[in-house]
Order: C-alpha cells, then structure tokens, then sequence
C-alpha cells in the first residue's frame, strides 16, 4: 500500500505529502520519518502525540546532532553501519548529511567502504532494503511489486550480485551495490529517493564461502544459469514494464558474458542501460578528453594499452575506437591504436577465448612480427608496453600493483605527459597509486583512479589526481533520460554525457592535472549531463521537443533537494 503522495493546495499553492499511515507506523517509514522534526499540528493529526520528546528540532540541528555521531565512529567499517541505519530511519536527513559532506562520505556509502560491506552484509545487516526477486518468487512478481509503499519507481538498480566491483560473486550479499547506487542518483543526481527502487535478482551463488557460511542469508545453491537464468530475467523485465511503465532500468554488476548479453537483449525494449560497460566508458572518455586538451593532442596522436577486458575494459576501449573514427580513421587503423590485454595477454585475431565484443579489437598476428618477446606464446603486459610504445596506460583488472614502477617509465618514454588510469576498486585492488605514477614519470603525469586518494607533495609540489568514478556519468543520464521521457538509452547519449563532464574542467583545474571536475561540483555536473542527454535525445527523435533552455529548467526543476515539508493525514483511494 501507498504510503504517502505529494499534493499541492490549490488555494496556497503549498506543497505537502498527503500521508496514509500513523503513529509508529509513521515514524518506522524512512520515507516520511522526521523525527523530532515533526510541528505540534502534525503530532497531533498524525498521532504522534506523546511519541516524541516535547522539544522540536529543525534540520539544522538534527544534522549536527548527526555528524557529531558519525565522527564518533571508531572506523569506516562503523560508520558505513552507521550512515546505514540512518538512511533506514531517516532518508531527509540522510541525503542532506550526505549532500553536506559529499566528498568524506561518498567513499563510505560506495567505493571503497561498500566493498567491505559487501563481505560481511549478511553479518552486518541491520534493516532490509530494496526488492529480492528469486526463482521462488519470480511468479509472483506483480503481487512483490504492488506491495512497495512509495508512491512510484521511476528508477530502477538491479544486480544479480556475480560480479561485485572487484570482488567476484558475492550473491545476495551484492545489495550494498544497488543501495549505494541510488544513494548516488540521490545526493548527485538529485533523483527523488521516493521514486527510486534497488533490486537484487537471488539466483544462488557459486561463492563457496556463503554456501558454507551459517549466517549468509541468500539462497544456498549453485548459481541458476542458462536457459532458466534467461528465463527469469525475461520474467523480470517484463514485470518491471507491467508495473512501472517508462522507468529506467540500469544493470549492475553482473558476470562479462551476462552484462553484454542483457544489454543487447534489452536495451532497444525498455529503457536502459549497463553502468559497468557504458557508464565506466564515458567516464574514462571524459577524462581522456581533458587529457588530450592539457597534451595538446589528438586521441589519433596517441597508442593505447588496455589491461582487463570485461565490461568496463570493453566498454573504454568502445568508446576511446568511437573517438577514434570521429576523428576520420578506418577501424583498421583504430584498432592499430588500441592494444588490448586480457587474462590470455595481447588480443590476437584468431584467438579461440575470443568473445564477441572483443572481436573488434583484436590485433592481426602480422601487427606483433618483429616483436621482442619474453614468450611467443604469451604476450603478456610487459611484452605490449615494451613494443607499442603506448602513451595512455588503463588498468580495470583489480589487480593491485600491476602497473610497476618499469612498466610506468617505460610509458613515460614516448610522451611528455603519459596519461595513466588505475580504474579498479577498491582501493588495496588499484594497479597503481598516483603517487607511483609521480614518482616514475617525474610528476608529469596525468592520472585518474578508481578510488580517492590523497594529493602527493612531489618535489615541493602539491600534484593532484581524479577520481574517476562513474557517479559523475550514471546519475545525470538517468535524470537526462527520465526528464526528456527518452524510449532508449543510445550511445550518442553517453558520448553527449562524456563531452559535458570534461567542458567542465577549468583551465586552473586543467594545470592542476585534474581530468574531471571536483566531487563536491558533482549536482552541477549531473545537471549539465542530463541536458546533454535530453538534447541528444530530442534531436534523434526520442525525447521530448523542448529547447536547449526549457530542458535545463526541467532538470533543474527535477533534482530534488532533501527538506522537510509539510504533511497533512489523508485517506488513500483505491486509484493510488
């Protein structure tokens, strides 16, 4: 049932929730819940009256009261339980605390901390979540829907919880993922949290270590494949279409051969789009962007070396080979660009572990004769550097440490300013700190990771280095898609999003050696993507007929800013 509904007073012109439940069943909905917030009027229509203690706190001490208690916190792994149980009591002041202190708690609420998490979140759940759709449940899907309390799902997170971040298969375990990822289209993208649902698709575990741990709370079997894994996926999507018409569905952290395989089925069916694959893509691009205006130079002017070719590795090297031929070259000669390494080493043509969205980018074997080769039969990262002299080094392998101080210089030797980006998370899995990169290329190069770290002092200087997280892309394509009322996500969307985020990246910021704007800009940078991705969307035919204004006013007017406001009781009808 419906718990509440935004209403506005056709005479005051007020705005207010017309809210359906009462007392502790109030207080217990993070939705509505204010705490000692609530007026004395609705104390007393709601029947709150003696529930609270008399005095009544606005939302600026509530935050202090709050942030004094998050500090107090021993550490991270605390204060994630902490921001946790707030977000289940309290979403307002959840999002404001979050909103306020963006750039110390986005690392607890998702990475690096919500790795962590996802460990141990059979053992430090405290309240639960989101939607958990199981092969025992997925017949009943409509009535699971219908029993959600918002008043609407216009955003949707899904993970099947097989490929957490750098983690593997966490199972069930993996619902700190889509919970953190609405927190994120929350606090940066300004999505309502009212209209936001994560999901987690239960369908076992091939984690030996849940099988055989007596307090994991998923389902204890082998993980569902094949023809009836696609069968509830199926069964899935068309309940999310039954239910809740026109809202966005994005796909989390599942396996390689799953994520490719969902995008495809589905992206032309119902409004969505792959984080890992597209979201991680743009992102990079973006801060390739900035990179080539800082160089001076074109992405035609610079060799490539990608290490790790799942999604987010398949997804870079996608949209680096989109640029490529933007910029006039053949594929043949894109692909001359790019060298690809994977678990096998060096993508070669023929290559029986080749899979399809590979395909694309692997090297003829007549590229690699005259190569100087540790193994013929392995070309392996240090062989690739060593030989293709590349300028731009990407790491998405989750392998800590890959990127070694040689293989750093070695890049440094063909190019003043080498462009590194150790992409994985979290941070003990990077494949290389800046400070390494500093060290190894006299603190001329240019790095983005994955995880935050802190500037590095280099030679009496202070050398920065971004963040690149894709929290600057997913949000404002999902508020960009929803506000335009776009019928599919297109690539031509992601690469709008990539241009917006990188033109946002000052001159001062540029000579820093930052590549993408800063974390706390990060509202102001998921509105300028939405725009971007309502203007692609109406100028190809899928959005609404709005002009370049109009739509930045209807973003704006969307990104919701956590408040108190007022709540009048009503009595729901069977239409809502």
């Amino acid at each position: 049932m419906k718990t509440f509904v935004l209403k506005i007073d056709p005479l005051t012109g007020e705005e207010y929730y017309e809210v359906y439940v009462r007392g502790r069943q109030l207080l217990n909905d993070p939705h509505l819940n204010k705490a000692s917030a609530f007026s004395k009027e609705e104390r007393l229509s709601l029947g709150l009256d003696g529930m609270l203690r008399p005095g009544i706190a606005d939302l600026e001490s509530q935050l202090d009261r709050t942030y004094e208690a998050f500090l107090r916190k021993p550490d991270d792994m605390e204060r994630y339980i902490y921001l946790s149980g707030l977000l289940d009591r309290n979403e307002v002041l959840f999002y404001r605390l979050l909103q306020d202190h963006l750039d110390e708690m986005v690392p607890i609420i998702y990475t690096p901390v919500v790795g962590q998490a996802c460990l141990q979140l059979s053992r430090i759940q405290r309240r639960f979540r989101g939607i958990y759709i199981t092969p025992e449940n997925i017949a009943n899907i409509d009535q699971v829907f219908k029993g959600l309390s918002q008043p609407q799902v216009n955003l949707i997170v899904v993970t099947d919880g097989e490929r957490i971040l750098g983690l593997g298969d966490l199972g069930s375990d993996g619902m700190g993922i889509p919970v953190g990822k609405v927190s994120l289209y929350v606090a940066a993208g300004g999505v309502h949290p009212g209209v936001c649902l994560p999901i987690t698709l239960d369908v076992g575990t091939n984690n030996q270590r849940l099988l055989d741990d007596p307090l994991y709370l998923g389902i204890r079997k082998p993980r569902l494949r094949g023809a009836e894994y696609e069968e509830l996926v199926e069964k899935f999507v068309l309940g999310v279409r039954r239910n809740f018409p026109g809202a966005l569905l994005q796909w989390e952290d599942f396996a390689k051969q799953t994520a490719f395989k969902n995008l495809a089925r589905y992206r032309d069916r119902v409004l969505s789009f792959n984080d890992d694959i597209q979201g991680t893509g743009a992102t990079a691009l973006a801060a390739l962007m900035t990179a080539m205006r800082i160089k001076k130079s074109r992405f035609s002017e610079e060799r490539y070396v990608i290490v790790g070719m799942g999604q987010a590795g398949t997804g870079i090297a996608m949209n680096i080979r989109a640029m490529l031929k933007e910029e006039g070259l053949s594929d043949d000669a894109a692909r001359a660009l790019i060298y690809a390494v994977d678990m096998q080493g060096l993508l070669l043509q023929g290559d029986p572990l080749l899979e399809g969205p590979q395909e694309p980018l692997a090297q003829p074997r007549s590229a690699v004769t005259g190569w100087q080769l540790s193994d013929s039969q392995h070309i392996g990262l240090h062989d690739v550097v060593r030989n293709a002299h590349p300028t731009v080094l990407i790491g998405v392998t989750a392998q800590p440490d890959l990127f070694s101080a040689e293989i750093l210089a070695e890049t440094a030797k063909h190019t003043p300013r080498p462009v590194v980006l150790a992409l994985s998370n979290p941070t003990h899995k990077c494949e290389c700190t800046p400070e390494a990169v500093f060290k190894a290329t006299g603190g001329k190069g240019l790095v983005a990771t994955g995880s935050p770290f802190d500037p590095v002092e280099f030679e009496g200087k202070t050398l920065l280095s971004s963040q690149c997280n894709n929290m600057y892309i997913f949000p404002g394509v999902g508020l960009g898609a929803l506000v335009c009322r776009a019928t599919r996500v297109t690539d031509g969307m992601f690469l709008a999003a990539s241009r917006a985020i990188s033109a946002l990246v000052s001159p001062e910021q540029e000579a820093q050696g930052l590549l993408l704007p800063e974390m706390k800009d990060i509202r102001a940078v998921s509105a300028a993507v939405a725009k971007a991705v309502g203007i692609e969307a109406r100028d190809i035919g899928l959005g609404r007929l709005l002009d370049d204004d109009q739509i930045e006013a209807a973003v704006r007017k969307a990104q919701w800013t956590p408040a108190y406001i007022p709540y009048r009781p009503g009595t729901p009808r069977h239409d809502d």
